[in-house]
Order: structure tokens, then C-alpha cells, then sequence
């Protein structure tokens, strides 16, 4: 009996002094963390660092902000082997917190500073992409893709493709995020009731959206050079069998082949009815309306098109039926229809600045049908711009500023105005099937 007492006794004493131990430990990481945290907070830079060196050591999973103040303390005095060591000290211990943007900081701490080859460049970019493709910076999104298009172009076409569609999807969210609070703060932006806050807000996700319409451009234009109809063809083909049940896989053929104006091949009705049958789908079934427009079957198309418009419940994703219908009006001359169909999508998201690009482009192709003399086919671009800047106002994302530059240059100029012999500023009307009224320059 005296020998049991002794030992629980024994391990009693143990387990005080274990906790005691852990909790001055507990309570001497948490001192060093603030001290720390107060010398990078006041910019005392070559202080925090043996701090750092120590909490890392000590207590490295304390707080990832270890890492976050420690990132800046080692960039800031240029100890580039710390910042290595802060970088995977943090990816060991807090390898789900905010990697991808981990990876896509460090990333561009190497390209800024020469520290890395293009190969070690990009390896630290694919871990981000796989992570998180949406938490990489607007570069690194754009630096990534172009490393994926260089190596792979011609050996592996399809895995650009897929990179694209990743990278475009995670765009086409984030915008879709950045467009739904720039229109809640923008009615207050017009009244002068923004807050402080609010304006900050407003400039960062206008700043933002602005970028991200900037890399969806630029990787448009990276993408073009491969995706051609001669070759996306031949792939698809080749791959339909193995792919005819995925309905992801033929989300994004019927898509691309949509995109690069492929819908004549008699592959792009295959693709399409298979992914109306695998998933049933809104965005399917509109594809489908498409097909049946194609082949004169007008009343069918618009069945299915109000199949699609209804089975959707997202007003963004109504409105991007929409658009679509207006665009394929468009390019079969319809444009009145075309126009009436924008209008309807800005309904369903006002801050859509593509479908005001869209009637302003139609404007701008009925400069010479829509008026008789210099003057009045100018004043066509006019009606363009406005919507042009429309476009601008509404969606910093739109890349609307290259189109006002191409409409400005085209509105009639004060000499003509005065031939013409009106007033500047005076209202005048264009006809057509235009029909608006808009202010001479």
C-alpha cells in the first residue's frame, strides 16, 4: 500500500511540474510573440529578428503570424536565407492556412529580388495553383499560365486548357464577387453617403475587379494562339469517348468551341447534346438552343432557351444566359434583338459591363448604315461611347477603356460640328435602328 501511495505520489508531482513547465513556456512564447509582434509594428526590423529566430524555434505553431510579421522583418533587411526559412517554417507547421497565398508571396519575393531560375519560379507557383488558384496574386495568376502555355503548348495541349478553364473559373468568381459589392456600394457612391470605410472598400474592389478584367484579357490572348478550331477539333474528337459522361469535361469543350467560334462543326451539336443529357444543366440547355437555332429550328431554340433562363435561380448567372442570346442575336445581324436581350441581363446584374460593350459594338458597326453624311455617321459613335463609358462606370473590369479610346477617336470634330452648322452640347437624334438621342460633342 505504501508503495502505491509513493508512486502516485510520485507521478502527481510529475505531472505538476510538467504543467507548470508547459505553462511558463506557454506564457514566454506568448511574451516574445508580442514583443516581437511590437518591434515589426513599429519597424524595428534587425530587433524582431532573433525574436523571430526563437519563436520559430521555440514555438512554431503558436500563430501563423509568426510567419506573416517574420516574412516582413526578414524582407525588410534583406536576409534572404530567413526569409527561405520563414517561408517553410511556415508552410511545416500551418500547411492549410493561406498557402497558395504563402507560395504566390514568396514567389514573387524571389522574382523581385533575382533569387530564383524561372523552373524553380514556376515550381513554386504550381504548388499555389493546385492549392488555390483564386488566392494567387493577378501576376502570378498571369506568370503561372504563361509558364504552363511555354512548356506544354505543343506536348500537352490539353493540360493549357485545363490550366486556362481552372484559372478562368476562379477569375470569373472572383469578379462575380468583386461586381456584386461594387453594385451594393455604388448607389451610395452617387448619393455622397459613403462612409470612410466604404470608399476604401469600394477603391480596393474597383482596383481589383479592374485587374483581374485585365489578366481575363490577357489570358484570352495567351489562349487564342493555341486554341484554334483546327486544333481543338482533332482533340476533342479524339477524347469525346472518354469523356462523354463528365460533365465538367464537356462543360468546358462545348465552352471553348463556343468561344472560338467552332459551332458550324458538326462536333460542337455532339458536345453539346451530350451535356445537356449528362447534366441537365441551365448553361446546357442554352448551348442546346443555340444548336437548334442553327439547324431553323427558331421555336425550339426558344423553348430551350426559356428552359435554360427558368431552371437557373442565380440573378449573375440569369443574367450570363442572357447575354449569351444577345451575342448569338448579334452575330446572326439581329441586332435590335441583340440590344433588347443586353438590356435584359443588365436587369438581372446591372453592373454587367459586357452587355453594354456588346450594344455599344453594335452602334459602332452601324456607322455607315445609319447615316447619310460624315456628320451623322460620326454621331453613331456617340451613342457608342456613352455606352462605352456605361460599361466603364459600372465595370471596372470590362477593359472599357480601349473601346472609349477607338469611339473617341471617331466622334465628329469641332470643325465638322460647325459645318454642320448645329450647336455643341444641342440634343440630336439618330435614326435607324438606333433610335437614341444623344448630346453633339
Amino acid at each position: 500500500m505504501m508503495k502505491k501511495l509513493t508512486y502516485l505520489l510520485a507521478s502527481l508531482f510529475l505531472f505538476v511540474a510538467v504543467t507548470n513547465v508547459n505553462a511558463q513556456a506557454s506564457q514566454e512564447c506568448t511574451l516574445k510573440y508580442n514583443l516581437f509582434k511590437g518591434d515589426v509594428s513599429t519597424k524595428k526590423y534587425n530587433e524582431a529578428k532573433p525574436k523571430l529566430e526563437w519563436l520559430m524555434s521555440n514555438c512554431p505553431t503558436l500563430s501563423v503570424n509568426i510567419y506573416k510579421y517574420g516574412a516582413k522583418a526578414a524582407e525588410k533587411t534583406k536576409d534572404y536565407a530567413l526569409v527561405k526559412k520563414v517561408y517553410e517554417t511556415r508552410l511545416a507547421n500551418f500547411p492549410d492556412k493561406d498557402a497558395a497565398k504563402a507560395h504566390s508571396d514568396y514567389a514573387e519575393y524571389l522574382i523581385d529580388n533575382s533569387l530564383a531560375t524561372d523552373d524553380e519560379i514556376f515550381a513554386i507557383l504550381e504548388k499555389a495553383y493546385k492549392d488555390s488558384p483564386k488566392d494567387m496574386s493577378v501576376k502570378n495568376i498571369y506568370r503561372y499560365f504563361q509558364g504552363v502555355t511555354d512548356r506544354f503548348k505543343d506536348s500537352d495541349p490539353q493540360r493549357v486548357f485545363n490550366a486556362y478553364d481552372d484559372v478562368m473559373e476562379s477569375v470569373g468568381e472572383k469578379l462575380d464577387d468583386y461586381s456584386k459589392k461594387i453594385g451594393e456600394l455604388q448607389p451610395k457612391e452617387e448619393a455622397g453617403t459613403l462612409d470612410a470605410k466604404e470608399k476604401k472598400r469600394l477603391r480596393a474592389y474597383t482596383i481589383n475587379s479592374k485587374a483581374l478584367g485585365q489578366i481575363e484579357g490577357g489570358l484570352d490572348n495567351i489562349i487564342s494562339e493555341i486554341a484554334t478550331c483546327e486544333r481543338l477539333i482533332p482533340i476533342y474528337s479524339r477524347d469525346f469517348d472518354a469523356n462523354k459522361t463528365d460533365g465538367t469535361w464537356l462543360r468546358r469543350a462545348v465552352s471553348r468551341m463556343y468561344n472560338k467560334g467552332c459551332q458550324t462543326d458538326p462536333l460542337f451539336e455532339k458536345l453539346a447534346t451530350a451535356y445537356a443529357d449528362v447534366t441537365q444543366s441551365a448553361d446546357a440547355y442554352n448551348f442546346l438552343a443555340g444548336v437548334l437555332d442553327k439547324n431553323g429550328d427558331s421555336s425550339g431554340a426558344t423553348q430551350m432557351r426559356n428552359k435554360a433562363f427558368n431552371l437557373e435561380t442565380d440573378p449573375y448567372k440569369k443574367a450570363k444566359l442572357k447575354l449569351i442570346s444577345a451575342q448569338e442575336a448579334r452575330d446572326r445581324g439581329r441586332f435590335g434583338k441583340a440590344r433588347s436581350l443586353a438590356y435584359e441581363a443588365l436587369k438581372y446584374n446591372p453592373n454587367m459591363g459586357k452587355a453594354y460593350l456588346l450594344i455599344a459594338g453594335m452602334y459602332a458597326k452601324s456607322a455607315n448604315s445609319c447615316g447619310g453624311d460624315e456628320f451623322e455617321k460620326r454621331m453613331v459613335y456617340v451613342a457608342a461611347l456613352n455606352m462605352a463609358y456605361k460599361a466603364q462606370k459600372v465595370d471596372p473590369s470590362s477593359n472599357a477603356g480601349r473601346y472609349i479610346s477607338s469611339y473617341k477617336g471617331n466622334v465628329p470634330s469641332k470643325k465638322l460640328v460647325f459645318t454642320k452648322g448645329v450647336s455643341s452640347g444641342s440634343s440630336y437624334r439618330i435614326g435607324c435602328w438606333i433610335g437614341e438621342t444623344v448630346r453633339v460633342p
